[in-house]
């Protein structure tokens, strides 16, 4: 028999328009700034902050409420350094015989490689692991989509609170699961390093996409 969650009260606190505006272009202006570090500090980070960061990714909405997530937090350096090594032998794979032309002049820009350096330097490893069957031996729904949300939250936690991370996802990351003993349910999702920024951290000259380009707008007419 299926049990049906018992209900209370929506908690929502409504706002002025004004006041809903002022609060949203804060967001933007906080979010706009966020960017893709790859050169970390060295610096501790207290583990109280990436637990409220991880608490945040949990309040993401997931398909039939099955939360299917489970962040691993790593400080030891010796298992830091062991993904450092596996990730950088895929990655290295990843660079010189898997990817593309294609996808090589896209990074390009960018300048990366399959140089790893921030997985031992960054205080703190984040790994994000999907679980396509939960705990309970049952199926979950929507895992990619549900666990894609829960590290967004999670991204703006860190920008949040005055850190930094990437989103690093070395394919295939087996490694993570055999090298933090994870069980057969769970499967490598994202891997993210955080931390506070180097001081001569520097970052690509991105340009996002202006309004035009990002929204199309299908109105009611008047």
């Amino acid at each position: 028999m299926t049990h049906r969650l018992s209900k209370h009260p929506l908690q929502f606190t409504e706002h002025s328009e004004k006041e809903m505006l002022t609060r949203a272009q804060g967001f933007y202006r906080l979010m706009q700034n966020r960017r893709s570090v790859r050169s970390f500090s060295s610096q501790p980070v207290p583990r109280q902050l990436i637990q409220q960061a991880i608490l945040t990714a949990g309040t993401a909405p997931s398909g039939a409420h099955r939360q299917p997530w489970h962040f691993v937090a790593v400080s030891n350096a010796d298992i830091q350094s062991q993904i450092r090594i596996a990730a950088e032998k895929e990655e290295r794979e990843s660079y010189e015989r898997r990817m593309s032309k294609q996808w090589l002049d896209a990074l390009s820009p960018i300048g990366t490689d399959w140089k790893k350096p921030f997985l031992e330097t960054a205080p703190w490893l984040v790994a994000c692991f999907a679980k396509n069957i939960g705990d309970d031996g049952a199926k979950n729904y929507y895992v990619q989509e549900s666990c894609g949300i829960a590290c967004g939250f999670f991204i703006a936690a860190i920008h949040h609170l005055g850190l930094v991370t990437l989103t690093h996802t070395p394919s295939p990351m087996r490694f993570l699961s055999e090298i933090l003993e994870r069980p057969s349910n769970e499967r490598p999702y994202i891997l993210f390093p955080v931390g506070y920024p180097a001081e001569d951290a520097t970052v690509p000259d991105l340009k996002r996409k202006n309004p035009d380009q990002l929204v199309t707008w299908v109105e009611k007419s008047l």
